[in-house]
């Protein structure tokens, strides 16, 4: 146990300076402090996690994250900044820079999105501990869905409505009640924790053996659009997200 719990966590927070759909989102003010900075913080006052480093493009981000605390080691290449480029090339690039660069070779790869701050230190070191305490190679952040998968519907060709998945149980039955469905989980985009070396096995956050890290819905909000980083004020400035 305690060569288990002296393993390196790098957090890597992604941020990117051409966001697409509300321009200058890491950055923006939110709740007091830029949107990148509640996840730096939640990042540092996190007791399991050993580097705080952020991967971005932009001078102007670089400087938000070297403010509050983080690490900022190196800029991130123009052709890994596009819309279009892999998170995964982006994640593998971090990973084989600090490698090269810092002989530095961490056990677990933390992945961080600045879109979601409503997720706290309590959280990161709850999903490391999971990792080290069990049996598994990574942990990815849930929360149970709200619109369940049997109760989606698709829109055929002609207009008509038919179930999603082909057993979805008869509109009005017994069997699709909510509390006799069972429950189902989408990632949350809070936190991927996997080992570094499945990382580079598989070349992906999702490996083989990941367990799931449930958080509340309160809790698992992401920032896209105007609207949402609204209501995420909201939520941060009301204290809407503390835990029962």
């Amino acid at each position: 146990m305690g060569e288990a719990m002296a393993s390196k966590v790098m957090a890597l927070i992604t941020a990117r300076g051409g966001s697409v759909g509300l321009k200058n989102k890491n950055i923006l003010p939110l709740a007091g402090k830029p949107v990148l900075a509640w996840t730096v913080t939640a990042a540092r006052a996190a007791t399991l996690v050993d580097r705080v480093v952020v991967s971005t493009d932009s001078d102007a981000i670089a400087a938000v994250a070297r403010t509050w605390g983080a690490e900022v080691p190196f800029m991130r290449p123009e052709e890994l900044a596009t819309s279009t480029a892999s998170h995964n090339s982006v994640i593998m690039h971090a990973v084989d820079t600090m490698a090269r660069e810092e002989n530095y070779h961490p056990d677990y790869l933390l992945l961080l999105q600045p879109t979601s701050p409503l997720r706290t230190a309590a959280d990161i070191d709850a999903a490391i501990r999971l990792a080290r305490e069990s049996d598994c190679d990574g942990v990815v952040s849930v929360c149970a869905v709200h619109n369940h998968p049997l109760l989606m519907n698709r829109i055929d060709a002609d207009g008509f409505l038919t179930g999603y998945l082909p057993d979805r149980p008869l509109p009005g039955s017994e069997a699709v009640r909510r509390q006799n469905l069972p429950p189902a989980y989408a990632d949350n985009g809070a936190i991927y924790l996997v080992r570094t070396a499945k990382l580079r096995q598989y070349g992906s956050l999702r490996v083989p053996r990941t367990r799931a890290y449930i958080m509340p819905e309160q809790c698992s909000f992401q920032i896209d659009s105007q609207w949402e980083l609204e209501l995420i004020e909201y939520l941060l400035t009301r204290k809407e997200t503390s835990r029962p």
